[in-house]
């Protein structure tokens, strides 16, 4: 399964939008109201939850400095990778598309699509008002 949340320009350039994706910390700041649980475990890895949602890991596993950072999921259940794309429009501002990867069997697709692209779309959102 393949989501893409829209293009949104962010107030920062993109080395300062690539140094606040790369600290677990941040992503706080960018979680959807629903939002139960959020527990950074070191600096590469943090957990959340949103309401009605298992509780997800998420470490950081790649990164191309100052354009992709690349969260995976610990879980081999729930198996993804959630990429940001960083592009500069300027000095001072930068254009971030958020891109959710996952190997889910029919059934599991069907249910997790609509909830995932909210997800996804809502972290985009939250970049933007940064």
């Amino acid at each position: 399964m393949n989501i893409e949340s829209p293009k949104v320009t962010a107030d920062k350039s993109q080395q300062e939008m690539f140094n606040f994706l790369t600290k677990v910390e941040n992503y706080e700041q960018l979680m959807p109201e629903s939002k139960e649980v959020f527990e950074v475990r070191d600096e590469k890895t943090f957990v959340f939850g949103l309401k009605g949602m298992p509780v997800i890991k998420l470490e950081i596993l790649e990164t191309i400095e100052p354009e992709l950072v690349v969260l995976g999921s610990t879980s081999e259940k729930f198996d993804f990778k959630l990429k940001a794309h960083i592009s500069a429009l300027n000095e001072n501002q930068s254009e971030v598309q958020m891109e959710f990867n996952g190997e889910f069997n029919a059934m599991m697709a069907m249910m997790v699509k609509k909830p995932l692209t909210k997800f996804i779309n809502t972290l985009a959102e939250n970049i933007g008002k940064l």
